[in-house]
């Protein structure tokens, strides 16, 4: 075995039990709602960066975020702000908010389970701050596709924004966190940062890096300090604290955050992969798309009738 193999970290075989939920808190691209039209994770993104820029310690944000996109995976666009306009008190949102976590958390390491169901009920004094003006330039910049050297680009439809992806590695790399033995900071401050040159740089992909060869990463590095420019100086000190973990896997929270970042490119396209694979029989047999309740029999005749499913 070479050197360079030995001293490799080995992942976690753990990171097993967390892949189901991961993949759903990353669908979380794809929910949109009246309110937010960009999708879940986008305004998850604007919310986290307006409490970033405005100075909370990143590991309040971290777990709030983390909690309420918990919530969100069970809840959908039921939020605390939906949930009052409807008419509940904030106590009975916030005790549903909470349940929502409970329901989607059980595969999250028990000590950072509590600490999550107890941070969907901390409201922090930032929620309807605007945030930086990079931020929309994120959201409104799409990921490049899956893009190679040697070959055409390949595009699937709906495009995820570069929001949607620095959201969702900086609320896996939290749940991820616990099986490196990593604080939850860094890594999730990492997360949101990691692709703030491509507020000024469309994104081109591998491919496009290929390319551009060793004029990279001066090109990223000067971009994203024009970027940080438009920070107060603590919390651009502290992002460029955070960027010490991209250029290495050598200490738990550089692991956090480079694991949490190849899920998300990975679980990405095992979306695409089972959405084009996705069948009938798993809508009625799986889903129970005509689900339980008092019409079901004559809802499953019709089906029957109609000739859709045998």
């Amino acid at each position: 075995m070479s050197l360079a193999a030995m001293n490799t970290p080995v992942a976690p075989a753990r990171l097993a039990g967390l892949r189901p939920l991961l993949s759903e808190l990353l669908d979380l691209k794809r929910v949109r709602t009246p309110d937010h039209p960009e999708g879940l994770s986008a305004h998850g993104f604007r919310r986290a960066w307006a409490a970033l820029a405005a100075g909370v310690d990143p590991g309040r944000v971290a777990l709030r975020e983390t909690a309420l996109a918990l919530a969100a995976v069970r809840l959908g666009g039921m939020d605390l702000e939906v949930l009052q306009r409807a008419g509940m008190s904030s106590e009975e949102a916030t005790s549903l908010l909470r349940r929502g976590v409970e329901s989607a958390s059980g595969s999250v390491e028990p000590h950072l389970r509590e600490r999550l169901i107890a941070a969907v009920a901390e409201p922090l004094s930032t929620e309807r701050t605007a945030p930086p003006a990079f931020v929309e330039r994120l959201v409104r910049q799409p990921r490049a596709g899956a893009t190679s050297p040697h070959g055409p680009r390949i595009l699937m439809e709906p495009l995820e924004s570069h929001a949607d992806h620095c959201y969702a590695v900086a609320i896996s790399a939290v749940l991820v966190a616990p099986l490196m033995e990593a604080e939850l900071a860094m890594p999730f401050l990492a997360g949101m940062s990691h692709h703030l040159y491509n507020a000024e740089l469309p994104d081109a992909g591998f491919a496009g890096e290929v390319l551009l060869g060793e004029q990279l990463v001066p090109l990223m590095n000067r971009l994203t300090e024009r970027v940080l420019g438009s920070l107060e100086a603590g919390p651009a000190a502290r992002v460029r604290a955070a960027h010490g973990l991209l250029s290495h896997s050598g200490t738990p929270e550089a692991r956090a955050f480079h694991a949490a970042d190849a899920l998300d490119r990975v679980l990405e396209m095992d979306y695409h992969a089972r959405v084009a694979g996705f069948t009938l029989g798993q809508a009625l047999e799986d889903l129970e798309l005509v689900h339980e309740g008092p019409h079901q029999a004559f809802e499953q005749s019709v089906v029957k009738a109609a000739g859709v499913w045998p």
